[in-house]
């Protein structure tokens, strides 16, 4: 069985200069105010769209990001359906062919007690077992994946506008309707805040919590 932590990883290179122009562009069509781009006016602009609420203009820019999580983030993850996904499927994926699964260790019982974490270990071991078993005994994968943990590695690739990718980082990494779960925000918040590195403006306003 492998253990590994969760992580992400940005698919598309992100040129945040040129993704302010595109939006900028894209916004002054709606007033035809095209002839007032200027060397400096693109940060104002889009900083003007968010307080004002119009964030429609943040749809016309749209990137992908693939999640390594847990079975159970990534349900929260597909929740948002104004995007696009691809998930590593347990119907067609035979774990049997690798003689093991791969399971994304909670991050929380690291230096903790050491039972707690040999309870958490053996749980998994026993679900592999089980699988692997049935895979023996001829079942199909897509079958024998009912004994799978919700700790089973998943990979899954979210594609989606930045106004999307706003809403769906104030939920799982700010948490502006309530706590979000840890193991979402052990990714969520980290991505935030690249993003914040990576593209001007559109993320500033999100404010990651304190830990």
């Amino acid at each position: 069985m492998r253990i590994i932590r969760a992580g992400y990883e940005i698919l598309d290179p992100l040129n945040g200069e040129e993704i302010l122009k595109k939006i900028e562009r894209v916004a002054r069509v709606c007033y035809k105010s095209e002839d007032k781009i200027t060397e400096g006016s693109v940060e104002k602009m889009v900083r003007s769209l968010i307080k004002r609420g119009h964030e429609a203009m943040l749809e016309h820019y749209s990137f992908s990001v693939k999640f390594t999580v847990d079975r159970g983030v990534s349900h929260e993850i597909v929740r948002h359906r104004l995007a696009s996904f691809a998930q590593e499927s347990t119907r067609y994926c035979n774990y049997g062919h690798e003689g093991e699964i791969t399971v994304i260790a909670p991050f929380w019982l690291e230096g903790k007690d050491i039972f707690e974490w040999q309870n958490w270990r053996e749980a998994m071991e026993v679900c592999e077992n089980q699988y692997l078993k049935l895979l023996e005994d001829g079942w199909e994968p897509q079958k024998a994946r009912a004994v799978l943990p919700n700790s089973l590695k998943t990979e899954i690739v979210m594609t989606a506008n930045l106004r999307e990718w706003r809403y769906f980082l104030k939920l799982r990494a700010v948490g502006t309707t309530g706590k979000p779960h840890p193991q979402m925000q052990e990714v969520a918040i980290p991505l935030l805040r690249e993003l914040q590195e990576r593209v001007p403006v559109v993320f500033d306003d999100l404010v990651i919590p304190e830990a």
